[in-house]
């Protein structure tokens, strides 16, 4: 079982990256050996990482009930190539390799196991694949800093529709709500919305994703790192992809904004607004 996706570069360009499972004698090995090179930026995995997104689909693909212990690796082969994306090791930057490439790690998992007998119909389309990692703050007498994940669009399956504007796969953190937020920091969310018609169509449509416009009320310093920026999430059996996600700066006072890079850090004034656009899952199904 063969799957290919892909990690996106800052300068738009992308690493290709792959998948193969095997079966055989009672034992599977996922192959990541195809992952040779590391990336110039912070998304190299370290050997963990990827053990725990191969644990992950495993545990989704269990019965109920099963325990969640180290037993389930037992007959599991995970190789992968020493200094690569997916095994970094010093001096490869590491910081959204948990972030950003569990997500794209998972993805390569469940499209290979969508290729499986019997398996396929249990395999939803592709999430919305980034975790989408917002910090801001300030230093001095009245700092702050504030970090969250921005939901997005899960993958519609054979089950039916994907859900909106959720966390999904390799992330285990909740919506911020607005009050909390505007009380703890000085910022105002201008919009929170879902992102209508981002999800991909199908017999079942992906979930949208969700924008968030955030207004800053003092200087502050901001960044962003994300992913499936210019590629939205796959879909599956015929169902169309989900849009990509993206942000953009606006100025105080100024019409247009900017588009920021899947990964960004600047200087943000009282008046300056962020938006940020989260990508829909795929769709399944003609």
């Amino acid at each position: 079982l063969h799957f290919e996706d892909e990690l996106e570069n800052q300068d738009g360009s992308c690493m290709p990256l792959g998948l193969e499972i095997r079966v055989s004698h009672g034992r599977i090995t996922f192959d990541w050996t195809a992952i040779v090179e590391s990336m110039a930026g912070s998304a190299n995995a370290p050997r963990a990482v990827t053990l725990s997104a191969v644990f992950y689909v495993l545990r989704l693909l269990l019965p109920p009930g099963t325990p969640t212990n180290d037993g389930i690796l037992r007959s599991v082969d995970v190789l992968t190539t020493p200094g690569s994306l997916a095994d970094a090791s010093y001096p490869s930057a590491v910081c959204a390799g948990n972030v950003e490439t569990s997500q794209r790690l998972v993805d390569l998992a469940l499209g290979a196991l969508s290729k499986a007998p019997g398996l396929g119909a249990r395999i939803p389309a592709a999430s919305a694949g980034t975790m989408r990692n917002l910090t801001f703050g300030t230093t001095g007498p009245d700092s702050f800093a504030h970090y969250e994940t921005i939901a997005g669009g899960a993958g519609g399956s054979a089950i039916g529709p994907g859900a909106h504007a959720v966390q999904t796969h390799m992330t285990n953190t909740r919506n911020t709500p607005i009050e909390a937020l505007e009380v703890q920091d000085p910022v105002r969310i201008v919009s929170y919305t879902v992102r209508r018609g981002s999800g991909g169509k199908g017999g079942e449509p992906g979930g949208d994703g969700l924008v968030r416009r955030l207004r800053f009320l003092v200087p502050a310093r901001l960044s962003w790192v994300s992913q499936r920026g210019h590629r939205g999430p796959w879909g599956l059996g015929g169902g169309r992809g989900g849009k990509p996600g993206g942000a953009w700066y606006f100025a105080a006072g100024a019409g247009r904004g900017s588009r920021l890079g899947i990964e960004a850090s600047l200087r943000v004034d009282a008046g300056d607004e962020v938006e940020l656009q989260t990508p829909g899952g795929g769709g399944f199904g003609a």
